[in-house]
């Protein structure tokens, strides 16, 4: 192709072939970006030569739009699919990649590698990089920074969280978040429930659950050590020891073998060892004798003890 650009840093971008054209000061490197004539990344010569002056940042800033918008343009000739597409559309990525890491920032308190964050958002990078429409009159950065931060708040509701939190709480903690910093920064101090609440227009109870919830992105282990108070872990310091713990196989066997008695001998065991009757008081609940309350006792005891197989 023989359209050419200047981005204003004595870089002249061309729709060359993949193998590249000294004359048009670009070409493509193994990997398919953009580079320049000593065979370096577009981006990296874009940079060195900029001034070393106090207004670098908006230099480098205004450079970077150039190259995009020269990039779109050539992207929008371009067949999908054919090396030369894939060459500039590599291009446009690498060349947006501080917009990434700028949006990626704001999510620094999440307690994420950054590297995971960035590496989300490059995919909402690439999807904004595909919608686009340069016809429309809109800057490149306007319309892919909420698509970038959208796919990194996507992936903290979806993948993040071990502890499940209802979507209207969280959304309302989004909402909780940005009034807290709004606040702080008016006021010199961190905002009260109440200002919080006010300025929201929701319940202090509202408020309270957002800020619980925005601590469940990951449950903690009861074992673990409680960090800066040198104390053991959670579960050490509340868990105790069951003095019934002990007897719960022998009193699942009893229960195993006293379903096997007739009901009346079932009976006759309750009353004497649960309800701790004597011989003559369970006779007279029975209306029998004495003895045979004795005999039908030891009656139970014979066929508890051939049942036990524990003890055979």
């Amino acid at each position: 192709m023989g359209t050419s650009a200047d981005t204003g840093t004595g870089i002249r971008i061309s729709g060359a072939s993949t193998g590249g054209d000294a004359s048009t000061g670009t070409a493509a490197d193994s990997t398919g970006s953009a580079v320049d004539s000593s065979g370096r990344p577009l981006t990296e010569t874009l940079t060195e030569t900029a001034p070393e002056t106090p207004a670098r940042p908006q230099s480098r800033a205004a450079d970077t739009r150039a190259l995009t918008q020269v990039l779109f343009g050539e992207l929008k000739g371009l067949e999908p699919g054919t090396p030369e597409h894939s060459r500039v559309r590599g291009a446009l990525i690498e060349a947006n990649l501080p917009l990434v890491r700028y949006a990626a920032a704001r999510f620094r308190s999440r307690n994420e590698p950054m590297e995971d964050v960035v590496q989300v958002g490059t995919i909402g990078l690439i999807n904004a990089i595909d919608r686009f429409d340069p016809d429309r009159g809109v800057q490149f950065p306007t319309f892919a920074m909420p698509t970038v931060v959208g796919e990194i708040k996507r992936y903290f509701r979806d993948n993040v969280r071990t502890v499940h939190v209802p979507r209207r709480l969280h959304e309302l903690w989004v909402q909780v978040t940005g009034a807290t910093e709004d606040l702080t920064t008016a006021n010199g101090r961190t905002p009260t429930t109440a200002e919080i609440a006010e300025r929201l227009k929701i319940g202090e109870d509202e408020v309270l659950a957002c800020i619980e919830a925005g601590r469940s992105y990951h449950a903690t282990s009861l074992e673990a050590a409680q960090e800066g108070d040198g104390l053991p872990g959670l579960l050490d310091r509340l868990g105790y020891e069951d003095p019934a713990l002990v007897g719960v196989e022998h009193r699942d066997l009893v229960r195993h073998l006293l379903v096997q008695l007739p009901e009346r001998e079932q009976r006759i065991l309750v009353l004497r060892y649960y309800s701790n009757l004597t011989q003559s008081q369970i006779s007279q609940e029975l209306g029998v004798s004495q003895m045979h309350v004795s005999r039908l006792l030891a009656r139970s005891f014979a066929r508890l003890r051939s049942a036990n197989r524990i003890e055979a």
